[in-house]
């Protein structure tokens, strides 16, 4: 039947019957893991960079730099006009043109640079207060042609979550390419306007907008995954472990085993296990403990339940035993993670780091 009703005459004296409701959608697990991240998006520099030019992002930001108070950060640089090169710390280099759209999901250092540039510089002093207020300016370079970056971050309070940790390190969408959909470009043309126009007040609506790059970035990304790729993304793409992802997300109390998330999924234990175990590198259980820890540590942070509460309502029968599994994952029981020991990233067991390379 097609979405609208048939319309059919019926004598006068017979009620007519409600429509029939329609069906609730389907959970988004990726939706779920975002909310769950709590992403805050901002903009915060504005560069003006001059061929022959070659700067490079701070080792580690502190009290001189502008988003030394965050805690875990995503990086976003548009090119708002001119050309350059972005290397990455391993070696990663791209080009990028005007109108495209860079995201660094784990803010390693990078460098930007062209022509024949002289040594890679960072210099704490060539960042002043611009008249946004939030938003530092860079005027950089020798003096030729010119490369305008607007930059800007996401926060994240939970870093760890599989979303993130199955990103490359570099994303680039390329708007001359065709990549870029119009409400994308529309996006990151905005946000330059209101860059360049200085206005006051702007600093919520940019917050916005950043954030709503990065669903979008993420959710093309996604889409374009080659067969046989394998992470939380390409696991949400396949439909089968994707079905028991969306089930485990939307009731991650429940008394999940093995065999019941297989029969609801609409598969066999060992079919479920081979292809979750092919995609995650985990079997399902194991998996769902590790979302029960990021649906508790979000309701830790941002909550005000009990721990017993939580306990209950992530599936453990008693709050000890809650509190045992969650230290065995993050290495702290969550009264100490509730008072702000997740903010210290050194203290995080190596299953809960995002895979940051060396520099």
């Amino acid at each position: 039947m097609s979405e609208f009703q048939t319309m059919i005459e019926t004598p006068s004296s017979c009620a007519e019957a409600p429509a029939p409701a329609a069906a609730p959608p389907e959970p988004d697990a990726l939706s779920e893991m975002l909310r769950s991240v709590r992403l805050t998006g901002a903009v915060f520099l504005s560069a003006r960079l001059t061929a022959p030019f070659g700067i490079v992002s701070p080792r580690r930001y502190d009290e001189r730099m502008p988003m030394a108070h965050l805690r875990h950060i995503s990086v976003f640089h548009l090119v708002a006009e001119g050309d350059c090169v972005i290397e990455t710390a391993s070696g990663g280099r791209r080009q990028v043109e005007a109108g495209d759209l860079v995201l660094l999901p784990f803010a390693d250092q990078h460098r930007f640079y062209k022509g024949s540039a002289p040594d890679m510089v960072f210099d704490p002093s060539l960042i002043r207060q611009g008249p946004i207020e939030g938003v530092w300016t860079v005027d950089y370079g020798g003096g030729g042609q010119e490369t305008r970056l607007v930059c800007g971050f996401l926060e994240s309070a939970e870093l760890f979550t599989p979303v993130f940790r199955s990103l490359p390190e570099m994303l680039v969408e390329h708007a001359g390419a065709g990549t870029v959909g119009g409400r994308l470009a529309s996006t990151v043309g905005e946000i330059a306007h209101l860059v360049a126009a200085a206005m006051p007040g702007t600093q919520a609506m940019l917050g916005r907008m950043m954030e709503l790059l990065f669903v979008e970035v993420l959710r093309r990304h996604a889409s374009r995954l080659p067969a046989g790729s394998k992470g939380m993304l390409a696991a949400l793409n396949d439909p089968l472990v994707g079905r028991a992802l969306q089930l485990l997300h939307a009731d991650p109390g429940r008394r999940w085993t093995a065999d019941t998330l297989a029969r609801a999924a609409g598969s066999s234990r060992t079919v479920l296990g081979e292809r979750f175990n092919g995609l995650l590198g985990r079997p399902p259980i194991d998996y769902l403990t590790s979302w029960r820890m990021q649906v508790a540590a979000d309701r830790l942070r941002h909550g005000r339940d009990g721990i017993a509460r939580i306990a209950a309502d992530i599936g453990y029968e008693s709050e000890p035993a809650f509190a045992r599994a969650f230290k065995r994952v993050t290495g702290m029981t969550p009264g100490r993670w509730r008072d702000g020991g997740g903010d210290n990233r050194e203290l995080m067991p190596l299953q809960f780091k995002a895979p940051i390379p060396a520099v």
